[in-house]
C-alpha cells in the first residue's frame, strides 16, 4: 500500500507518519512507500519502507500533482488553514481549506483508482443555538469562516465518495489538547497553552471564561482516531461519509484543576487571565459536546480522562 499525508509537516501529520514508520502498516496492510507534502519539506521519519518528504503547495496544480505522482492507494488529507487565521484572512482560508480542497479531490478523481481518502472536519462545522449534547444527525451551522470551509469539504467529499471517485472518511476532530511545541494562529491555541506553558514554568493566557465547556482530544488520541478511521469497511460512516471523533466535554476550570492536581498551584497561578473578545466568540458558539453514537458503534478510540492527557503530555515532554 502506498500512502500520502499532506500537511505532513505538521504536528498531526508528523506524529502520523512517526506511527506508520514504526508500524510497517496500517489496518494491517503493509506499507509500501509513503510521500509526506506539506509547504516546506517536512522531516521524514526512519522506516523499513522508502518515504519521499517533499515542499508541495496544494493551492498549485504542480503542487498537487507532485502530492500525487506516487499514486497513493491511502491518503490522509490534513492540509488546512487553521481557525484563527482562516478568520483573520478570508481569501487565504478559502484559497487553502476549500479552493484547494476542491482541485485535490478532482485531481484525485482524474487517478481513476478511488483510493480511501481521510480527511479532517471540525467542531467548528457546528455553532448558533446548539444542544448540550450534539447529537449525529444534527445540521452544520458554522458561525466563522473556518467552520463553513470545512463544512462545505466535508460535502465536497461526500460527493466524490458517493460517484466512487474516492473512498471517503471524514473525521470531525475535537479540539487537540495538549499540543506540543508553540502556540499556533488557532482559536483554540489557549487550551493547549494553558497546561504546555505553565508545566514549562512559563506564563499563558486564558483568553475565556473558566466556566467555558470545551471539547477536546489527546494529540495521540487524534491518531490513534484517523488509523481507525482508515482501517474500517467501505461505506461504514454511511451516506455522509463523516463522524464526529470521540473526545473529552471539560471545562476550562477543570483543565486548570488538573494542572493543578499534575504540577501544583505555582503551575495553575502562572495563568493569568487576559479576555479576547474575538477569540471568546469563535471557540464559544463550538459544541460542548457530541453524543458520538456512530463513533461509539464503530468503536473509534476515546481518552481516558483530562488527568490522562496531561499526564502523557508530561512524559512526553520528559522525554524530548
Amino acid at each position: 500500500m502506498r500512502v500520502l499525508i499532506t500537511g505532513g509537516g505538521g504536528m498531526i501529520g508528523a506524529r502520523l507518519a512517526t506511527r506508520i514508520a514504526r508500524h510497517g502498516a496500517v489496518a494491517d496492510r503493509r506499507v509500501a512507500s509513503m510521500v509526506l507534502a506539506d509547504l516546506t519539506t517536512p522531516v521524514a521519519p526512519e522506516a523499513d519502507f522508502p518515504i519521499t518528504a517533499m515542499a508541495a503547495d496544494l493551492t498549485q496544480a504542480e503542487g498537487r500533482a507532485a502530492a500525487l505522482s506516487d499514486a497513493p492507494d491511502l491518503i490522509f488529507n490534513l492540509a488546512a488553514v487553521v481557525s484563527g487565521a482562516a478568520e483573520a484572512d478570508f481569501d487565504l482560508g478559502y484559497a487553502v481549506n476549500l479552493e484547494a480542497t476542491a482541485a485535490f479531490l478532482n485531481d484525485i478523481r482524474a487517478l481513476g483508482a478511488s483510493p480511501i481518502v481521510v480527511s479532517t472536519s471540525s467542531v467548528a462545522a457546528f455553532g448558533g443555538d446548539l444542544p448540550d449534547v450534539v447529537p449525529d444527525t444534527h445540521c452544520l451551522t458554522p458561525q466563522n469562516s473556518y467552520g463553513t470551509q470545512k463544512a462545505m469539504g466535508e460535502l465536497l467529499q461526500a460527493d466524490h465518495t458517493r460517484r466512487g471517485h474516492l473512498d471517503g472518511r471524514c473525521v470531525r476532530l475535537p479540539t487537540i489538547s495538549v499540543r506540543p511545541g508553540r502556540p499556533n494562529a488557532a482559536a483554540s491555541s489557549f487550551m493547549s497553552g494553558i497546561i504546555r506553558e505553565p508545566l514549562a514554568g512559563q506564563e499563558a493566557p486564558l483568553p475565556v471564561d473558566p466556566a467555558l465547556k470545551v471539547w477536546i482530544a489527546s494529540p495521540d488520541c487524534a491518531v490513534d482516531t484517523l488509523l481507525h478511521a482508515a482501517g474500517l469497511p467501505k461505506g461504514a460512516l454511511g451516506p455522509g461519509a463523516v463522524v464526529s471523533g470521540r473526545g473529552l466535554s471539560v471545562s476550562v476550570a477543570e483543565m486548570l484543576d488538573a494542572l493543578e492536581r499534575a504540577a501544583g498551584a505555582e503551575a495553575r497561578a502562572l495563568v493569568r487571565a487576559e479576555p479576547d473578545p474575538v477569540v471568546a466568540d469563535i471557540v464559544g458558539g463550538w459544541p460542548k459536546a457530541f453524543a458520538c453514537t456512530l463513533a461509539e458503534d464503530l468503536r473509534f478510540p476515546i481518552d481516558d480522562g483530562i488527568d490522562a492527557i496531561i499526564a502523557a503530555h508530561m512524559r512526553e515532554t520528559a522525554r524530548a
